[in-house]
C-alpha cells in the first residue's frame, strides 16, 4: 500500500466531525493537510497545531460552497499555500431535515451545490493539477435506500456516489476516486449520543460506529493503489437492512 508520508491532502470541513477525524489521522500516517472550513476558523486553526505538533504541516483555507466562486478557487488557493496536492477527501456536507411534503426547490438547490456539486468541482479542479494521486467522496449509508425525513440531503448524496463511479472511469489510470458511505456515527448537530443509542436496534451489529472507524476506511482508500470506484459502508451492515426494507 502506499505511504502517505509527505503527501500533502485537502480535507473539506475539516474543523469538526468526520472531517476533523480524517486529518488527524492523516496526520498520523505523515501526511500534510489543507484543512478546509467554511465558518469554524478557530477550530480549523486549533487543528492545525494538533498536526504541527505531530511534526507534519497543516494550513488552514477558507471556503463557501454556496458560492460557486470559492469552489472554484479552493484547489488553487491550497496549492498555493500547500504546493501540489495528492490527496482530496470531500467531506463537507450539511445535513438539514426536508420532507417530501415540505421540501423546496431551493433547499434541493443548496444541497446539489454544497453535497455534490462542491465535490465533483473538486475533484475536477484536483485532476488538473495532479497527474497522480487518491479521492475520498463521504457518502452517506442511505444512499441504496431511502431517508424521507432528509429527501433533499440524500438525493444530493445519491447524485454524488454516481458521480463517485464516473469520476473513477474519467481520471483512470492515474487518479482513485472512491466512496466512504458513514452509518450510526455521530448524531445531528444539537443532538447527543442518545440519538445514537436509540437507534442501535436498526444496525446488524448492535452498536453505533465511532469517526474513527470513517477515518480509518477512508486512509486504507487512500492508500491502496488497485482500488477505484467502490464504496465501503462504514455502518455495522445498517445499508443491508435498508435496503431489504426499501
Amino acid at each position: 500500500m502506499t505511504n502517505l508520508t509527505n503527501h500533502t491532502a485537502l480535507v473539506t470541513g475539516a474543523a469538526k466531525r468526520l472531517g476533523r477525524a480524517i486529518s488527524l489521522a492523516l496526520g498520523r500516517e505523515g501526511a500534510n493537510v489543507v484543512l478546509h472550513y467554511r465558518s469554524s476558523h478557530e477550530e480549523a486553526e486549533a487543528l492545525a497545531g494538533e498536526l504541527e505538533a505531530m511534526g507534519v504541516h497543516a494550513w488552514t483555507v477558507q471556503a463557501d460552497f454556496a458560492d460557486p466562486a470559492q469552489t472554484e478557487s479552493l484547489v488553487a488557493r491550497a496549492g498555493e499555500l500547500a504546493g501540489p496536492l495528492d490527496l482530496l477527501v470531500n467531506s463537507a456536507s450539511d445535513f438539514p431535515p426536508s420532507t417530501m411534503a415540505e421540501v423546496r426547490w431551493e433547499d434541493l438547490q443548496q444541497q446539489l451545490a454544497v453535497t455534490a456539486w462542491a465535490p465533483f468541482e473538486l475533484c475536477r479542479s484536483f485532476a488538473r493539477q495532479a497527474a497522480a494521486g487518491s479521492i475520498v467522496n463521504l457518502l452517506d449509508s442511505r444512499v441504496t435506500a431511502s431517508d424521507f425525513s432528509h429527501v433533499a440531503y440524500l438525493w444530493a448524496k445519491q447524485l454524488l456516489a454516481h458521480m463517485t463511479s464516473h469520476l473513477a472511469l474519467t481520471y483512470a489510470p492515474g487518479i482513485t476516486v472512491n466512496g466512504v458511505a458513514p452509518g450510526l456515527i455521530l448524531p445531528p448537530p444539537g443532538q447527543d449520543d442518545s440519538y445514537l443509542e436509540a437507534l442501535v436496534h436498526t444496525v446488524p451489529l448492535r452498536r453505533h460506529g465511532a469517526p474513527e472507524d470513517i477515518a480509518a476506511a477512508a486512509v486504507f482508500l487512500l492508500k491502496s493503489p488497485f482500488i477505484t470506484g467502490e464504496v465501503i459502508f462504514v455502518d455495522g451492515g445498517r445499508h443491508l437492512e435498508e435496503r431489504e426494507r426499501a
